[in-house]
């Protein structure tokens, strides 16, 4: 047997290190497989839920560079808008409607961002009280319409009686014709005195909504945006479009014409918006011119700052 073994092992010498290959592999995969098992499996789980949470993701085709370097050269040009506005006067409403998660919230807030808040607003009112119930219905908008040099942004406006109202049942049907017939007055009434009005209707397809609000309900950032009047809002898709047809036909009047946003690709949405905006706005560059500087006063000599260990201080985490 002793020989034997001799003789095979030093005749065979090629086959059984071939043999020696194809056995190590094997077991070091195993060995690989049970160490990286955990990583992939977890890997796997949170792209997953990524993909759910994401909000934004679609079918965007521009890039995060791109996009982030127009919006800025946007955001640029709206600061210049804002110091003519305040210069001039200007009083400038917008009107931000369109369906449910088609991206009016994050399109007011790349507008909004670089203005001055004191001469900026963004108005989104709530269910109106039993006491504005009985109230001329535009009253309540009236109170938030801009002064002199101030721009305001309704986040859902007036529209909500041809809309919501309308087709959730909350108004009478002769209250929902007479809106449809003095909105034009209204806004006929609003431009004469002055007003810049652009109303912005956000456009989305039942396919692309409905992805948003399934991301929406693993997304604990984003989950208050489901609310009860959204969630009814997917079962009524054709009548929420019978009603904005409608409402088109009734009031996109020259004066104040409608604007559709195409709103699948959230990215060009924001842009392609905020460009229309700027083109509809006569502004001119009245930015200031840079400013230097003075050196600082001292401070007087015979002050002298309160000791470290009497304040209060947040802790630094970070």
């Amino acid at each position: 047997m002793t020989s034997k073994k001799k003789q095979d092992t030093s005749s065979d010498t090629p086959p059984k290190k071939a043999e020696a290959k194809q056995n190590t592999p094997p077991k070091s995969k195993k060995k690989k497989k049970a160490s990286k098992q955990p990583k992939a499996s977890l890997k796997s789980s949170e792209r997953r839920v990524f993909h759910h949470i994401s909000e934004a993701e679609g079918s965007s085709k521009l890039s995060k560079k791109k996009y982030e370097k127009e919006l800025a050269r946007l955001q640029l040009e709206l600061v210049k808008m804002q110091y003519w506005v305040k210069h001039t006067g200007t009083r400038i409403v917008m009107l931000f409607e369109g369906r449910d998660a088609a991206g009016k919230g994050g399109t007011i807030k790349r507008m909004t961002e670089p203005l001055n808040p004191r001469g900026c607003r963004v108005v989104a009112l709530g269910t109106p009280s039993d006491r504005e119930k009985t109230e001329w219905y535009f009253q309540r908008y009236v109170a938030h319409l801009p002064a002199a040099g101030e721009i305001v942004c309704f986040d859902r406006s007036w529209y909500n009686r041809a809309g919501v109202e309308h087709v959730m049942g909350f108004c009478t049907e002769e209250q929902y014709e007479e809106f449809l017939q003095t909105c034009p007055e209204f806004e006929q009434m609003l431009v004469r005195s002055g007003i810049i009005l652009l109303k912005y209707w956000f456009s989305v397809s039942d396919e692309e909504q409905e992805r948003r609000f399934q991301a929406r309900t693993t997304d604990p950032a984003r989950r208050w945006k489901l609310s009860p009047m959204d969630l009814e809002s997917r079962d009524r898709w054709a009548e929420y479009s019978q009603a904005k047809d409608n409402m088109f036909a009734y009031t996109n009047i020259p004066e104040a014409p409608w604007f559709t946003v195409e709103a699948d690709d959230k990215k060009r949405a924001r842009l392609n918006c905020i460009s229309h905006f700027l083109s509809k706005i006569p502004y001119e560059d009245m930015t200031p011119d840079p400013m230097e500087l003075p050196p600082r006063k001292k401070a007087p000599s015979d002050y002298v700052r309160p000791p470290l260990n009497e304040q209060f201080f947040v802790p630094q985490l970070y």
